[in-house]
């Protein structure tokens, strides 16, 4: 017979809940939550029962043991969150249309697709290192803006080429409309419903219909251009399933370009952006860093460097540890289940904040310190490092966005160190992504020597 455990509860307002403390800064309110009420913690936001989980069991027992029970928000009649602009890609759908559509991309993200791809991420790399070259030495720029400017031109690149780079432009700031307003709706369930004009709700309409237009039409002229293209695209077009032989439909394409653009896109670029922001604030491993890149002797490194360069790829790993891209993953409990003692109601919301989750003191030493040094050794953390998430659904693109990120990282520092403009830490605000706040101004500094 188990022993029922009462959950703390987030003392809130009448009516509202927790929903003001979460609007106004949702990353401090779930850490600070944590380190008050402990590794499971219960919080409204309006009449929506939430709980938070912080810790490696109860991550496991959820997503892993119970992935039947704690599954996707999805719901076609009435969609929120991310489901709102992403529809049913891999992110947003479940049961069976998500197992189909795994098995259809997953030999798309094989490693021997992406070495492929190799060439297009050096030409993208090369073209930011050339523009930062013409802007003249210890010019100011903002690493937030530059590295979204970087992965955006890698996406294209890889996902439809070059030859619709006119669309791009429209793409991103819709998508970035579209994502604010998909992690709104959780925030605030008090959201009115799309269907009353309001200004937030027409921006997000128009965005929403921009990237359908532009998606659409990028699908149907591909359909009818039999020259054969290298790229993302041209893979999810030609993919099938390997028990129906059905390919994807023009909608199902639709979602998935958008998904991987989104994850391809806005994750790479904070990883990269609070990377090399931790090496300017740490001269040591920087150091320790450009001493590894020297071997290089000033080229562009291959798949055969990337793979020797060890320590770069701890950097990265303690980077993703500490500031994680992706601070949470959000889940409906579909049915009343029970979790470490604690009773969990049918309909109810659960966070898993990555990032308590890598600061969590009990399975990380010095949580607070930055220190590529703890990836050196081979050290199991099942469920206590899981930037890409885990289980089965663990993220297809991963392998892709870590040679994109020690590949770019690699070159800009081969090139150049970036001197911040401000010794104030830089804020965390989470908007599906965790971004630094109001981005990182830095100062170009070339190196003269590899």
């Amino acid at each position: 017979m188990s022993h029922k455990k009462i959950t703390p509860q987030v003392k809130g307002q009448f009516l509202l809940g927790n929903l003001r403390e979460f609007k106004a800064d949702a990353f401090q309110a779930l850490c600070h939550w944590q380190r008050d009420y402990g590794d499971i913690v219960g919080f409204k936001l309006a009449r929506q029962q939430l709980y938070l989980f912080s810790h490696p069991r109860l991550i496991e027992q959820a997503l892993i043991k119970q992935s039947d029970v704690f599954v996707k928000m999805y719901d076609a009649k009435k969609p929120k969150g991310l489901a709102l602009i992403l529809g049913q890609g891999l992110v947003t759908s479940q049961g069976d249309l998500w197992r189909r559509q795994r098995r259809i991309m997953q030999p798309v993200f094989q490693r021997s697709n992406l070495t492929n791809m190799f060439e297009q991420m050096v030409t993208a790399g090369q073209h930011t290192l050339s523009r930062w070259e013409i802007l003249g030495d210890n010019a100011e720029v903002n690493l937030a803006d530059e590295m979204m400017q970087l992965t955006l031109e890698v996406i294209t690149q890889t996902m439809f080429s070059t030859s619709v780079l006119g669309d791009i432009k429209k793409i991103a700031p819709a998508l970035d409309t579209g994502l604010r307003y998909a992690a709104k709706t959780v925030a605030n369930p008090l959201t009115l419903p799309l269907c009353i004009p309001t200004p937030a709700n027409q921006k997000f309409k128009h965005a929403s219909a921009l990237l359908d237009d532009v998606i659409y039409g990028i699908i149907a002229q591909r359909r009818q251009d039999p020259t054969p293209k290298n790229d993302l695209l041209a893979m999810l077009l030609k993919a099938n399933d390997a028990e129906s032989g059905e390919k994807m439909t023009d909608q199902q394409i639709r979602d998935e370009v958008i998904t991987i653009f989104s994850a391809g896109h806005e994750t790479t670029a904070n990883l990269l952006t609070w990377t090399l922001y931790l090496l300017a604030k740490h001269p040591t491993v920087l150091a320790k860093v450009q001493g590894e890149l020297a071997s290089l002797q000033g080229k562009v490194p291959d798949e055969a460097d990337l793979q020797a360069l060890v320590y770069t790829r701890a950097v990265l790993n303690e980077s993703m540890r500490f500031r994680p891209p992706v601070g949470l993953i959000m889940r409906k409990v579909n049915k009343e289940t029970e979790i470490d003692g604690y009773t969990l109601k049918a309909n109810s919301l659960v966070m898993f904040s990555i990032y308590n989750l890598h600061h969590h003191a009990d399975f990380w030493d010095k949580p607070e310190e930055f220190n590529p040094d703890r990836f050196l050794t081979a050290e199991k953390r099942r469920y206590t490092f899981m930037p890409f998430g885990t289980g089965e659904r663990i993220c297809i693109g991963n392998h892709f966005a870590l040679m994109e990120s020690q590949l770019l990282l690699s070159m800009i520092l081969q090139k150049y160190e970036l001197q911040l403009v401000s010794t104030e830490e830089v804020e965390i605000e989470m908007a599906v992504t965790l971004r630094p706040k109001g981005g990182i101004p830095v100062r170009l500094k070339p190196r003269s020597c590899f």
